[in-house]
Order: structure tokens, then C-alpha cells, then sequence
């Protein structure tokens, strides 16, 4: 076996449709530079419960979570990629190492049903570093998956790796680390199990590039 074509692919930035986990063991060793990637949490039931104030999900999925919103085996990518820069999103959920350099997405709104701050773990050897952005803002950036991240939040997540590193997000998602890449002048290898969301993210990064050529050719010369 080996990794199929990919779904989208254009200067550095590829994403391929298909389970990670099975398309894992076709990464060519040595091909990317770090992992940043937010994979599902399978807490969708949680806030679909009754009497919760309305979320991202009951917006999404009026009927409950999705089939791919189960918890996945992190620790085991984690321990495949150890060597490199990793960062993940909803780490302190999946009993990863000990860690000094966590990451905090602080949502500025209290109250807020799914959570005031969110959490990353990383395996970089420096102190916890916060990042304020109200949750209200991403709605101005047109959210188009229930867990999807601010753009500057993940290119602030970004300004702690070298630059110039292939990154690799194995749960692409609506495609926000490609995008982010893009804007930081980063190549990006990604997995999104959905086609759905594989579509969104090559849309968003198609517009990302685009939108990247128009300003180049709005710059004074």
C-alpha cells in the first residue's frame, strides 16, 4: 500500500482524504518537520445534552456527534513522532507525557458552554505561553466545523517552530493549519478523515493562495 493521490496539493501543501491511522504507516520517515493538529476529542454527546446553551455542535449536528468525533490513540502518534516539534489541541485529555510547555487558547468569554480556555500539550522545552482571542471573533472568520480554531491562533502556535519546517497535521479538518501555513510561508502535509471537511480545507486553502497572489500584485513595486 501506499499513500493514494492526494485530494489537494499546490505549492507545498498537500491533503490527503483517508484515515491517518491507516495512511500513518505510508508517511515516508523523515518527510515532515513537526506535528500541529487538534484530533477529535468524542465529547459531542456532552454538548448535546439537555439544558446546555446552544454550542458549535447543536449548530453542526442537530442530531448528536458524528461518526468521526471518537477518541483516538494520540499517545501512539505522539510516541511516532517524538524526535520533532508536536503540538495537539485537547491534550490533557488523551494521558500524554509530562509536559512544561503547554499551550492556552484563553476564549476572553466566560460561561461559555464548551469551554472558557482551551489546551494544548507540545513536547517543547519551554514555559506556558496563553493566547487570548474571543471566541466571538472566529465567527467573523466563517466557521465551517464545529471545532475549528481561530486562523490566528494556529499561526501563533506556528511562531514556535523554526521556520521553513514541513508541517503535518494528521486531522486536517476544515484545513485551518494549511491555511496557516500558507500564510507564514510553511509547507504542510494533511489527513481529514470526512470528505467533507478534505473539501472545505482545499477551498480554504485554494482561497488562501489566491487571496496571497492579489496582494503581491498589490504590492508597490
Amino acid at each position: 500500500m501506499s499513500l493514494p493521490t492526494p485530494y489537494y496539493s499546490r505549492d507545498g501543501i498537500v491533503i490527503y482524504h483517508g484515515d491517518c491511522l491507516a495512511l500513518l504507516p505510508e508517511l515516508p520517515s523523515g518527510s515532515v518537520d513537526a506535528v500541529v493538529c487538534d484530533p477529535p476529542y468524542g465529547l459531542g454527546d456532552l454538548l448535546h445534552r439537555p439544558g446546555r446553551g446552544a454550542n458549535s455542535w447543536q449548530v453542526h449536528f442537530s442530531t448528536g456527534r458524528p461518526e468521526w468525533d471518537t477518541a483516538v490513540d494520540v499517545a501512539a502518534i505522539v510516541e511516532l513522532f517524538n524526535a520533532i516539534p508536536i503540538i495537539v489541541w485537547g491534550g490533557h485529555l488523551f494521558g500524554l507525557p509530562k509536559s512544561r510547555g503547554w499551550l492556552v487558547w484563553d476564549k476572553v468569554s466566560r460561561g461559555w458552554t464548551s469551554g472558557e480556555c482551551e489546551l494544548a500539550w507540545t513536547n517543547l522545552d519551554q514555559p506556558v505561553r496563553a493566547f487570548d482571542y474571543a471566541r466571538c471573533e472566529l465567527a467573523n472568520e466563517g466557521k465551517q466545523h464545529p471545532t475549528q480554531k481561530p486562523l490566528p491562533l494556529m499561526v501563533w502556535c506556528l511562531s514556535f517552530l523554526p521556520e521553513g519546517v514541513i508541517v503535518f497535521d494528521p486531522f486536517c479538518g476544515s484545513g485551518t493549519t494549511a491555511v496557516a501555513c500558507i500564510k507564514t510561508g510553511r509547507k504542510c502535509i494533511g489527513m481529514e478523515i470526512s470528505e467533507q471537511y478534505a473539501e472545505i480545507a482545499a477551498r480554504r486553502c485554494e482561497e488562501a493562495f489566491d487571496a496571497q497572489g492579489l496582494f503581491r500584485q498589490g504590492e508597490t513595486p
